[in-house]
């Protein structure tokens, strides 16, 4: 609330004529250039709003057909946890939710660095984790298990999710063969998944204009049983999207409402959640990077979703570094605060490197610090009269001091940020303690809170239940 008794710093990118500049030149590109869509089945839906047969693969989507579902799609989701209750609402003005995750191929060991293809104990703990971490709010998909058959592997990874995790899931299914399985199991564990949803699908287009076969199989499976999910695009500029900025922009909007669009075709009123993950192409290193023009255009997506009125879910700055380095906490820093103080609704994929690629249990811990300071910074400030503190001013006059004034024994405790894992130390206590170096501080930390971890009550159940329906599955 932006009044005389609150402080809150905002951040605001497109102006409301830049906004209708982008949309109306997505709408140009959805109108003139269209979308390719592959699956046979999906261009049905098309044609049948369209009154026309669909001689080929390209969909030249009007701009009625768009504005139509805009209207039609909910601006809001409520998401609640695996035991049925509320966890949180998407949508605009809502605060911003953050999970770790995602399909990372590899572990990365918080004490030595070493990798290690994902495994389903990696699973465990570092859904285990993310439950323990008080800054994430959501769990996603958070490496692709290994050592276990493939064609059982998504399942496994789900399941290893819903029984080391209560809080809400971020599901991504490698083998689009698999989902109704995976889905199947997690209502055969749960129950009805639409009534209290706590698992929510996530899927990606293939840019540029590409609507592939096994993303609409999956929607069309995931919005017959009355799930929200998440639309997401990946574009790598000067690869995937133009280089530009503006031209990345407008392309990934105009694919996020070609989904949008299918979407509401085959079931109006159907709850998603859209975003872009925006990233630049290296022709030196041949693969993809975060720039800081990435985190403007993520906010400019967000920005463009409240526009809409429509839930988004955005990037999450990880992907970069070597592991828990400065390289990646940069990275940490640009995107949960940006994210935090403007529009952005989810930031589900927090804690890979090496072009996410590897999972670092370290620096999903050092970004809860993060996550926690962007949150109280976007907070601001109270400015009501008591927290203006005059009659403490009054009392203390010219010359005391505050040390026990009333103001300081109600807030000192809450008054400042306390870093979970570092110590506030002068010069001459981090001599007295042998000079300890803030990297290994957080490797010991990050390896103490594994070996602490512990799963859900309920765990044993779940797995027994779960590896039954896996073994009549597979």
């Amino acid at each position: 609330m932006n009044d005389l008794t609150q402080a809150r710093p905002r951040l605001g990118l497109l102006t409301p004529e830049q906004i209708a500049l982008v949309h109306e030149r997505s709408l140009h590109i959805l109108a003139t250039v269209g979308v390719r869509v592959d699956s046979p089945r999906a261009r049905e839906v098309f044609a049948r709003a369209l009154g026309r047969e669909i001689t080929d693969d390209r969909v030249r989507i009007p701009p009625e057909l768009v504005e139509e579902a805009i209207d039609r799609a909910p601006a809001h989701i409520d998401v609640y946890d695996r035991r049925g209750e509320f966890a949180f609402r998407l949508g605009p003005g809502e605060p911003t939710r953050f999970g770790i995750g995602v399909t990372a191929l590899y572990y990365q060991d918080p004490v030595s660095d070493a990798i290690t293809p994902f495994s389903r104990a990696n699973m465990a703990d570092m859904v285990r984790m993310g439950n323990r971490l008080p800054a994430y709010d959501l769990i996603s998909t958070v490496g692709v298990v290994q050592d276990v058959a493939p064609d059982v592997s998504d399942l496994y990874a789900t399941l290893e999710m819903i029984a080391n995790t209560i809080k809400p899931l971020v599901v991504l299914v490698s083998d689009e063969h698999r989902f109704g399985d995976v889905l199947d199991m997690a209502e055969a564990l749960h129950g009805d998944l639409a009534r209290r949803p706590f698992i929510i699908p996530y899927f990606n287009p293939i840019s540029p204009l590409v609507i592939n076969e096994g993303t609409t199989d999956k929607m069309f499976e995931t919005i017959e049983r009355g799930l929200p999910f998440i639309y997401s695009n990946y574009g790598m500029a000067g690869a995937t999207t133009p280089i530009t900025p503006a031209g990345a922009l407008v392309m990934l909007n105009a694919e996020l409402l070609a989904g949008l669009t299918w979407s509401q075709l085959v079931r109006p009123g159907t709850p998603v959640i859209l975003g872009s993950l925006p990233a630049f192409f290296d022709m030196r290193g041949v693969g993809s990077f975060y720039d800081t023009h990435s985190y403007l255009i993520n906010l400019a997506c967000a920005e463009m979703m409240a526009h809409y009125e429509l839930p988004h879910a955005g990037t999450s700055g990880s992907g970069i570094g070597w592991g828990a380095d400065l390289i990646a906490a940069g990275h940490q820093w640009m995107n949960h605060l940006t994210s935090a103080m403007g529009a952005v609704g989810m930031v589900p994929f927090v804690g890979d490197n090496f072009d996410s690629k590897t999972f670092s249990p370290a620096l999903a811990v050092y970004a809860n610090d993060v996550i926690a300071q962007a949150r109280r910074m976007a907070e601001g400030f109270a400015l009501d009269e008591d927290a203006l503190a005059l009659d403490d001013v009054a009392s203390v006059g010219p010359g005391g001091d505050f040390l026990l004034s009333s103001s300081t024994l109600q807030h000192f405790r809450n008054a400042y940020f306390t870093s979970s894992i570092w110590p506030n130390l002068s010069l001459e206590g981090w001599e007295a303690k042998g000079r300890p170096q803030p990297d290994a501080m957080l490797r010991e930390h990050t390896q103490t809170l594994l070996q602490s971890l512990t799963p859900p009550d309920d765990h044993d159940d779940l797995m027994v239940r779960g590896e039954a329906f896996i073994a009549s599955v597979a």
